[in-house]
């Protein structure tokens, strides 16, 4: 019984938000010391990244914020909205991106088919949740059955997509849609911490869905594994505070990654040469965690070329990134390609699977 990705679709908010002009931003903030403005030099300019999205439209400089929450453009200044705020616009923004993108996933598909639905973020919460909103908005049949996958992380798509696979393996009839939606980016703030400027070089807004069922599609889900590092549970942590979440991502992460990602993936591919698995659906947390990835598995660079160009395009959409990745890949690779597909999260946390082009 083969069990594949039937489709798959991805969004983004329409707020295109440009590297270099993001950095003069933050080294611009008033309580920024000289160190933070070169070590925002050094995260904004080696980060891989060219531009991202974000929810938040006071950096569109086409639209005119009458009052402004986050960013007060006439006077260049960063603002620091509690919690809440920034939740409201989550549940606000987040909730139509749930919606649209699951409508992408599903538009060639009799929605009443659908049996579950998977709803994957870390970046807030509401409820009823998205999960609910899919179910109604798109007229899903009354006894859907919902999960929802909060405050995971990176990797969160990944298991979500291991428990797709493992209810289609329970019942051949089901069709499981999963849609990660995150919108990073209303937790960044101007600081002179190292961990907060890296997370603001790095990370960005993004949604994306799955339809995974049984028979034929995009790529057969063939196989995955989850592996915790045995050291780095303080290198990555997210955590909630009265201004926002608050991110841990130290510059020790890559290390620690490139250190421990040939174990990590033993169970997975066994003997299988890293080389002769035909693409790799990295998730890009950075250009350093690609870079070391390339080089302990020893990659050739065009095995990576997809995780580095959503990375240059969108930058780190958190859980949604890898199937950004994966549709890339999707879209150009032939039949019977295997690709393997990777994210990392807090633990440190290596989830993975492996797949086969249909």
């Amino acid at each position: 019984m083969t069990i594949s990705i039937a489709s798959l679709a991805t969004r983004t908010p329409d707020t295109v938000l440009h590297q270099p002009t993001v950095r003069d931003v933050f080294a611009s903030q008033p309580a920024v010391s000289r160190l933070a403005q070169r070590l925002i030099s050094t995260s904004f300019d080696q980060s891989g990244i060219e531009t991202r999205r974000s929810a938040i439209v006071e950096f569109d400089e086409s639209l005119d914020v009458e009052h402004p929450v986050f960013y007060d453009r006439e006077a260049g200044l960063l603002l620091s909205p509690g919690t809440e705020a920034r939740n409201d616009l989550y549940t606000e923004a987040a909730g139509k991106l749930f919606v649209d993108t699951a409508r992408d996933a599903t538009a060639n598909l009799d929605t009443d088919t659908i049996t579950h639905v998977i709803t994957v973020s870390c970046t807030g919460f509401f409820a009823p949740g998205p999960d609910y909103l899919i179910a109604r908005e798109l007229g899903l049949r009354p006894n859907v059955q919902r999960y929802n996958l909060g405050f995971m992380g990176c990797y969160a798509s990944m298991p979500a997509l291991r428990l797709a696979q493992q209810l289609c393996a329970a019942d051949p009839d089901a069709v499981v849609l999963v849609v990660s939606v995150e919108l990073c980016t209303l937790h960044v703030r101007a600081s002179n911490d190292p961990d907060q400027i890296i997370a603001s070089s790095l990370f960005a807004d993004g949604a994306a869905a799955a339809v995974v069922h049984t028979g034929s599609g995009l790529a057969s889900l063939d196989a995955f594994d989850t592996r915790v590092t045995p050291t780095g549970e303080e290198a990555m942590a997210w955590t909630i505070g009265d201004e926002g979440f608050l991110m841990v991502l130290s510059s020790y992460v890559p290390h620690i990654i490139g250190e421990h990602i040939t174990g990590a993936l033993g169970g997975l591919i066994d003997d299988t040469t890293p080389r002769d698995i035909t693409h790799w659906a990295l998730h890009p947390g950075g250009r350093s965690i690609v870079d070391r990835v390339e080089a302990a598995l020893e990659l050739d660079p065009a095995q990576l070329s997809a995780s580095r160009a959503v990375l240059r395009e969108f930058g780190n959409m958190s859980s949604a990134t890898v199937l950004f990745v994966l549709e890339r890949i999707l879209a150009d690779a032939e039949a019977g390609d295997s690709v393997c597909a990777l994210a990392f999260g807090p633990g440190l946390t290596v989830e993975s699977a492996l797949l086969t082009v249909q």
